[in-house]
């Protein structure tokens, strides 16, 4: 349910995009089409950045729709008003995106239609979070984990688009037209301020608008693996998706040659940018 491109990292650079995967599981039963169901898709930002991977830059991405699992959530970010009898017997760990329909299973669309016809077994979300969450989380902290221990830093990015404005439930309030890039460090607390930095500067000096945590400021997948005082540093970057698809249509427009191309850019400046930060990192032990 998952796919790594890539080999072992050359670089102190991992990529995981978590939301680009559309191979629709047999028991996901929904009530509404699978057109309907990619409304909550990261559409094609694995491979906006697979051309990263000729660097020696490992990519994760998920296979499974995140409207079928979230893996950017907690394992126990359970949404009880979608369980039969209400009840999570498991780790329970809510997070609130639970009352807009977004927790770890989601219960809505972001028009607010419901995605099912019915609730769901505790049985059924626990099969989810062994065949999905787990692999997913337990891969990417083996890539983040085998990078630090070879160049003693690591730069994880999380690789997201959103939509071009923000819809009834959407971060930020309806109606309101996003930068082309958003990049979320959880105000300064899952990197270095300077890497944020680095990162806007570049993605700038290309001629985009890019906003730091505003309003998207990342959530489980990189406060759960960052430290930046131990040289885990993770940042999650939102891309405007009218740069590259119609989202109407959800295909590929002229743009999105181009934003592949600056995001090979992109990736080749922030292993540069790991590098020189690794080599600092050795001559200072």
């Amino acid at each position: 349910m998952l796919r790594i491109h890539g080999s072992a990292p050359a670089v102190p650079l991992v990529l995981d995009s978590p939301h680009s995967g559309r191979e629709f599981p047999a028991d996901f039963d929904a009530a509404v089409s699978e057109f309907d169901l990619r409304d909550g898709e990261d559409c094609y930002v694995d491979e906006l950045y697979l051309p990263a991977t000729e660097l020696g830059v490992p990519l994760l991405a998920a296979r499974f729709p995140r409207t079928y699992l979230d893996p950017n959530r907690h394992r126990g970010d359970v949404d009880l008003e979608l369980i039969e009898g209400g009840r999570w017997p498991h780790e329970y760990a809510p997070s609130g995106k639970a009352k807009i329909g977004k927790a770890l299973v989601w219960r809505t669309l972001d028009d607010g239609r419901a995605i099912y016809a019915r609730k769901l077994k505790v049985d059924e979300v626990l099969g989810r979070i062994e065949r999905c969450h787990a692999p997913y989380h337990a891969a990417l902290r083996e890539l983040i984990d085998a990078t630090h221990a070879r160049f003693g830093v690591v730069y994880h990015v999380n690789c997201h688009s959103m939509p071009a404005v923000g819809g009834k439930q959407g971060e930020g309030g309806a109606g309101k037209p996003r930068a082309d890039f958003v990049l979320g460090d959880r105000d300064g607390t899952s990197c270095n301020p300077e890497f944020t930095e680095f990162v806007r500067a570049t993605l700038a000096a290309m001629g985009y608008e890019v906003k730091v945590n505003d309003p998207y400021k990342g959530v489980e997948l990189v406060r759960a693996y960052s430290d930046p005082a131990r040289g885990r540093h993770s940042l999650q970057v939102e891309i405007n998706k009218r740069l590259y698809m119609d989202e109407a249509t959800r295909k590929k427009h002229d743009g999105f040659a181009t934003l592949q191309k600056n995001l090979a850019t992109l990736a080749e400046s922030i292993a540069d940018y790991a590098q020189r930060c690794a080599a600092a990192a050795r001559k200072a032990t």
